[in-house]
């Protein structure tokens, strides 16, 4: 099996209200060095096939279900998972 870590972001132009009022909030415990926040999600898939098929996959995978394309970007990991 392989373990594929996929990462979900919000395109830059898309207002992040979640990422504004963690920001807000870290700033109102004292962690004024904080600048921007920016809030995301990681999946993460066990699969089965070779790396070219998966990335096939999860690219369908994103493109039909997991990612919103209109307002959304992702990046992928693939890793192997030793002794499986």
């Amino acid at each position: 099996m392989t373990k594929v870590q996929v990462f979900v972001s919000l395109r830059e132009s898309v207002v992040d209200p979640q990422g504004i009022a963690t920001k807000d909030a870290l700033h109102k415990l004292g962690f004024d060095e904080v600048g921007n926040v920016r809030i995301g999600k990681m999946i993460e898939l066990d699969l089965a096939g070779t790396n070219s098929e998966i990335e096939t996959r999860v690219h369908e995978m994103c493109n039909a279900l997991l990612v919103n394309k209109v307002i959304e970007n992702y990046r992928f990991e693939i890793e192997e998972v030793a002794g499986k």
